[in-house]
């Protein structure tokens, strides 16, 4: 799903939020390492997609992703209970009359399709109206996090929301994923799945609200608008409100450089030289990606610095999607093969949106 392979004569590619995978490539991440201050993590294969685009050659920094053991409650540091799964419920189901993106019958993720998506007019029109609904999803979404509804719930009025407005959740059945929307709580970078966990805040002294970032992806006529965004449990301490707010400062800063002729990589700037004043780490083995017509295209948006010579061009989509974290930027995927939480336990967060490049510079199509 990312990283940087152990051979020298294997390049992986870098990978969407949902990417595919197509080969097994094993960590070489020295053991003791990664055990010194992480006693229920142990290291396995990770699973890389070599050969989805034209940027296959790109190698992914040195960072990878390591199945997570339960064997503890809390880490050293750490003020929360470690998150840990609930129970998830089955696949909930879609009226036939609604179409379906084509990965839906495969269950085998299609990956990043080269080339990006440039629109006419008719596009255009088709991106703002995914994207808003999209939008008007997340928002409602964002409306039921209150302390005890669970993740599955909020999972459950956003499927029926999308279906009720004729699209489809594009996450449900990508690559065999079960649900409608992403919830990911906490220390959850990205990918988690809606279960019977209830949001919580305030039960201790020294514990505050949750926080949980839902990101919201719907296919209406053909074309896919994708966005996300971290909310509050109640009250939560201000280290994690800061967190939030510097990431959607970094989402913004972000936009505001897109313009025809820009360099992509004038994205990963902006977002590293933001998140380094406030000494927080940029998550590198998820990225933004072009969208439209197709869930995941090229670019490759990497939101970290970087040396990507490729430039926006006039009617492309694409998202922009920072996750950033208090502390390590390392990833670990739990045994369902999507949660992907921060290696110290440490708190993340993430915004994103869908925009298209206008030669005026962007504009958001996720948004009310």
């Amino acid at each position: 799903m990312l990283g940087k392979g152990a051979s020298s004569s294997l390049n992986p590619r870098i990978l969407t939020t949902f990417a595919g995978d197509s080969r097994l490539i094993r960590s070489t991440r020295p053991l003791p390492l990664l055990l010194r201050s992480n006693p229920g993590i142990k290291p396995v294969s990770m699973q890389l997609s070599r050969t989805l685009s034209g940027i296959t050659n790109l190698l992914f920094n040195r960072r990878f992703v390591f199945k997570f053991r339960f064997n503890v409650d809390e880490l050293p540091g750490i003020k929360r209970k470690r998150l840990r799964p609930g129970k998830v419920s089955p696949c909930r189901p879609v009226p036939s009359d609604i179409p379906q993106p084509p990965y839906v019958k495969s269950r085998k993720p299609p990956g990043i399709v080269s080339g990006p998506e440039v629109h006419d007019e008719t596009g255009i029109d088709c991106m703002r109206a995914s994207g808003r609904l999209a939008a008007q999803v997340l928002e409602y979404a964002g409306s039921l996090v209150k302390p005890g509804i669970t993740t599955d719930e909020i999972d459950q009025a956003v499927h029926q929301m999308i279906i009720d407005n004729g699209a489809y959740p594009s996450p449900l059945g990508y690559g065999g994923f079960p649900k409608s929307v992403c919830t990911s709580v906490n220390e959850c970078i990205c990918h988690g799945i809606p279960d019977s966990r209830a949001l919580e805040v305030c039960l201790t002294e020294v514990f505050d609200g949750d926080i949980v970032n839902i990101d919201v992806t719907v296919y209406l006529n053909g074309y896919h608008g994708d966005t996300s965004k971290t909310f509050y449990c109640g009250e939560v301490d201000e280290e994690a409100k800061k967190l939030v707010q510097v990431t959607k400062e970094c989402l913004d800063k972000a936009i505001s450089v897109c313009a025809p002729g820009v360099e992509y990589k004038k994205i990963g700037k902006t977002i590293q030289d933001h998140a380094d004043i406030h000494r927080y780490g940029v998550v590198r083995q998820f990225v933004g990606h072009g969208v439209g017509r197709v869930f995941h295209a090229d670019p490759v948006i990497m939101h970290y610095r970087n040396k990507d010579p490729g430039r926006m061009i006039l009617n492309q989509t694409f998202t922009i999607e920072p996750m950033l974290t208090i502390g390590s930027i390392n990833p670990i995927m739990w045994d369902d093969n999507w949660t992907v939480v921060t290696e110290d336990g440490s708190l993340s967060a993430q915004f994103e949106h869908t925009i298209v490049i206008t030669k005026d510079g962007a504009e958001i199509l996720t948004q009310c």
